[in-house]
């Protein structure tokens, strides 16, 4: 049986981000699942609820990435003290909406972290979310791991491998040395 993969877009991104959802699950040999979110209906509900909806569908094979807003939904939503999370979940180009970064309250991540296990991945050169934005959710979101690439701009352009490499990485317990630093991570 093969897994699944619950990708969670960016705002107004459902086209713009079907490459590098497709990307992803083909490199992680997972059918993808990516539900479009309105474009239009933009509160944290809007979003919150068909996410909460999907993730519920998850199993144990499965994997959780949300890209850009869609990240900033998800945090939210893993935070909630639900039943049944995701063992682990992946934030790629997460904008910062405290005031160290848009300053935008109805996004803003305030709580406790999720009990996810969470990876935060952004590219140096996102000419749409500044790389300053990771170093902030790092802050926010101690426990996860935060992953810098020298280059792939918003969308990850030429970086789906490092990213599904990275993600793959994660899934091996804690402490495994089997291989050595990565000089695309900060």
């Amino acid at each position: 049986m093969v897994g699944r993969l619950l990708f969670v877009h960016g705002a107004g991104g459902f086209f713009d981000d079907a490459p590098l959802a497709n990307g992803l699950a083909q490199a992680l040999h997972l059918d993808l699942c990516m539900p479009e979110l309105s474009d239009t209906a933009m509160g944290f509900e809007d979003w919150a609820a068909p996410v909460r909806q999907h993730l519920d569908r998850l199993g144990s094979d499965d994997a959780v990435i949300a890209h850009s807003f869609g990240a900033s939904i998800l945090v939210r939503v893993l935070a909630e003290h639900r039943r049944e999370r995701p063992l682990r979940a992946t934030l790629l180009a997460m904008p910062d909406w405290t005031p160290h970064g848009w300053d935008v309250t109805d996004y803003a991540f305030t709580t406790q972290e999720p009990e996810t296990d969470l990876t935060l991945v952004h590219c140096r050169d996102d000419d749409v979310v500044p790389i300053s934005h990771l170093a902030s959710n790092s802050t926010a979101l101690p426990s996860a791991r935060a992953i810098e690439l020298s280059t792939g701009g918003h969308q990850f352009d030429g970086m789906i491998e490092a990213v599904a490499a990275e993600i793959r990485g994660f899934e091996r317990p804690r402490g495994d040395a089997s291989t050595g630093p990565d000089p695309r991570r900060r």
